[in-house]
């Protein structure tokens, strides 16, 4: 009973915090509508009712990130790096025998599988891609996007998992990335090039980041001489990164391939 009472205590916890967040965009918006637009919110019973369920789902999906998400990507990247299951002993460390980057080829297959998995079911990418697809006349498919995305950040991580292991600098991943992007949208459809820089920003929302974030501190806290500031939260990086070239790529194809049936008709 008491372990239901002190849940029930850290959710209401949870919950007053995350009003707190949300108060200042409810204030801009009910402000602007009332002192600015000077029109009154229709049906504002249901907006309020609207806006109560969208707090508690927020406090509800902190709570299960705190409780259940943050713990797995902790102890997914403790397990994955242990000696004992990448066939390392304690012992050939203390004698200077370094561990090679290709025994922590499952971590790179974990952090491929998490970022794909998280980035398709991401809200905002589903609603980015619904509305993609509304506005193009369903030129852009809500799958194809969709996956777009997820490989873009499964492999934008898998790599970023690859660099902390490594140790190589981060800066010339990131600098080598936007140079990528900026020869692609040169040679890219103008129409898709703002959906494709959106999303990169789409994909560090409320599923993706904290599990990457997790991943990233865990493995960068158990590889040795790693900083958890620079190499943990450095992996958000490639997470927003990677996207962009993916969906820009997703584009150039779908583009080339409708220009060659369209040259064969």
């Amino acid at each position: 009973m008491e372990g239901i009472i002190d849940e029930l205590v850290r959710f209401a916890i949870t919950f007053m915090h995350t009003i707190k967040d949300v108060l200042p965009i409810a204030v801009i918006i009910f402000g602007f509508q009332i002192f600015v637009i000077r029109k009154n919110i229709p049906n504002l019973k249901r907006v309020l009712i609207g806006f109560f369920y969208v707090v508690l789902g927020l406090a509800l999906f902190l709570q299960g990130l705190e409780d259940a998400l943050f713990p797995i990507g902790r102890m997914m990247a403790a397990q994955l790096t242990d000696l004992e299951f990448i066939k390392h002993s304690a012992e050939s460390l203390r004698q200077g025998v370094t561990i090679h980057w290709t025994q922590y080829y499952w971590v790179y297959i974990f952090a491929f599988t998490i970022g794909f998995s998280t980035t398709i079911a991401e809200p905002s990418l589903l609603a980015v891609a619904i509305k993609a697809n509304e506005v193009s006349g369903g030129s852009i498919g809500i799958w194809g996007l969709r996956i777009a995305v997820a490989l873009g950040v499964a492999v934008g991580i898998s790599l970023g998992s690859w660099r902390i292991v490594t140790g190589l600098p981060l800066h010339y991943f990131i600098i080598t990335g936007y140079i990528v992007v900026v020869i692609q949208t040169i040679y890219s459809p103008k129409m898709i090039i703002p959906l494709a820089y959106d999303s990169g920003g789409v994909t560090t929302s409320t599923v993706t980041v904290p599990i990457v974030t997790a991943l990233g501190i865990g493995l960068a806290s158990r590889v040795p001489g790693r900083s958890e500031l620079i190499d943990g939260f450095g992996l958000i990086a490639f997470a927003s990164l990677f996207p962009i070239i993916s969906v820009l790529a997703y584009a150039q194809l779908s583009h080339w391939y409708s220009r060659r049936n369209r040259n064969k008709g």
